[in-house]
């Protein structure tokens, strides 16, 4: 055999087995419960399946022709309220009605590098992001109260990075950049953000995880701002994850912050619970653990609560992967999430039916939830808005989310879009953000009445201590508190 056919055997077989390689990796996980098996209060979880690379199910973004629109559920109408628009994400509605819109992706610093880098870059740019930042806020209005924004302005400012939650407090615009909470001058009907802002607080910057969204109190003394972790499970170390998988909490009055709430890995949409007046939040789980781990959640958020990343999931479930020793009796105070939303379906916005709503009797009680979708489950799960259902005294109900808007996936596993982002404007419609069509749609059941205002549940105190009970100590001769120590 000569030297170049013995090469040539060589290559070929060397072909062959990178090819096997690479078909093997690219199989993954195929998921053996159904996706409304990880859903409600008590999800289904599967033994874990640890990988060392992920599985990868992408959905190509092909976007919506002028006559498609996202299918409805029964008795509601969606159109489009606004579209042609640059990675479109959250969504505020001005009190004057106006909407404003953060045109925004990740930072160029937020890829780890490396392979991993290389990966991520390679996932970002199969599903449709990972382009360089827009940096716009977009205000919409529609004047004429015909469900179409006929105005557009965009507003830009150089101190806009990675733009993503905003809230308006006395005068002015909070925006939470990827590194920090910065604020301008802003009066409803204004269209320009000009001048330097005023810097309210750093924040961890960029990571794997760079989105951080902005809530206010209802009384407008406190701001509560998420941060997403930089990883997937602190495989860079703990110390890389100082500040984040948590929600802060800012008091004006104060002007302090501290952390609110951890182990959250990665939280995102906010909002207050109407009936308790409770801070609820939507959750991004961790990955590679298969196609049925772990399923992301909603959940209401106490001041102090603990939900375990990157140690546990689910209260009581170790994740033996991470290295960095567990607190000591951790799982002792770690909460249960309240309700499943679906392995890897993504959920980004969250916006609780209030009164107003023109949604229907059949979405008047519960939490409207934008999944924005799977990359890394088969078959693919997410990508779409659901509607979560509570009861009257604000418990979240033990039954499957009810469908609001589906079809954004194609028969044959493309994207339409991916829903981000959930909010009502002034009219009573839900709106919601589709960031890869570029499309701001408008739900709303016709001829519906306004929805009924929802009252929070006055607070019950607690019995007054009796006054007239007489209480007798005596000693214990066999307490071990009374005997000497040894």
């Amino acid at each position: 055999m000569t030297l170049l056919r013995k090469f040539l055997v060589g290559l070929a077989v060397f072909v062959v087995i990178v090819g096997a390689f690479l078909a093997w990796i690219l199989h993954g996980d195929t998921a053996q419960y159904s996706l409304a098996d990880t859903t409600g209060p008590k999800p289904k979880l599967a033994e874990p399946a640890p990988q060392w690379f992920p599985t990868l199910g992408l959905a190509k973004p092909v976007g919506w022709q002028a006559n498609e629109v996202p299918i409805a559920a029964q008795g509601l109408t969606v159109t489009r309220f606004a579209d042609k628009l640059d990675h479109p994400r959250s969504v505020v509605v001005m009190p004057n009605g106006d909407v404003l819109v953060a045109e925004t992706t990740g930072p160029k610093d937020a890829n780890p590098g490396g392979i991993t880098g290389m990966v991520m870059g390679y996932l970002f740019k199969s599903v449709g992001a990972g382009e360089p930042s827009p940096n716009k806020i977009v205000l919409l209005r529609d004047a004429d109260g015909d469900g179409k924004a006929e105005t557009r302005v965009v507003m830009q400012n150089p101190a806009l990075n990675s733009p993503f939650g905003m809230a308006l407090r006395e005068g002015r615009l909070y925006v939470a950049n990827h590194n920090a909470v910065v604020s301008w001058p802003y009066t409803p009907g204004q269209t320009t953000l000009s001048g330097k802002p005023e810097k309210l607080m750093d924040l961890p910057a960029a990571g794997n995880h760079w989105v951080r969204n902005l809530l206010l109190s209802e009384d407008g003394k406190r701001l509560y701002i998420t941060v997403g972790s930089s990883s997937n499970i602190a495989e860079n170390g703990m110390e890389a994850e100082k500040g984040r998988a948590s929600i802060h909490e800012y008091d004006f009055d104060k002007k302090s912050e501290r952390e609110f709430a951890g182990g959250l890995r990665n939280p995102n949409g906010m909002d207050w619970n109407p009936r308790t007046g409770e801070l609820w939040t939507v959750v991004n789980e961790r990955d590679m653990l298969g196609s049925d781990l772990v399923p992301d959640y909603l959940t209401n958020v106490p001041l102090g609560a603990q939900y375990g990343w990157p140690w546990a999931y689910w209260k009581k479930n170790i994740d033996w992967r991470v290295k960095a020793p567990m607190p000591q009796y951790m799982l002792e105070y770690v909460r249960k999430p309240e309700y499943g939303l679906g392995a890897h379906v993504a959920p980004l916005g969250l916006a609780f039916a209030r009164g107003g709503n023109m949604m229907g009797d059949r979405f008047a009680g519960g939490a409207f939830i934008a999944r924005h979708g799977s990359w890394n489950r088969k078959p693919l799960s997410g990508y779409d808005v659901v509607f979560v259902r509570f009861d009257d005294r604000g418990n979240v109900l033990p039954a499957p989310p009810a469908p609001v808007l589906t079809g954004f996936l194609t028969q044959d596993g493309k994207a339409h879009g991916r829903p981000t982002w959930v909010a009502f404007a002034k009219d009573g419609a839900l709106l919601v953000s589709d960031d890869t069509g570029g499309v701001i749609w408008r739900v709303s059941a016709p001829g519906a009445k306004p929805a009924a205002a929802i009252s929070q549940m006055a607070a019950t105190p607690l019995p007054p201590m009796p006054t007239n009970s007489k209480f007798t100590i005596r000693k214990d001769e066999n307490s071990d508190l009374t005997k000497p120590q040894q």
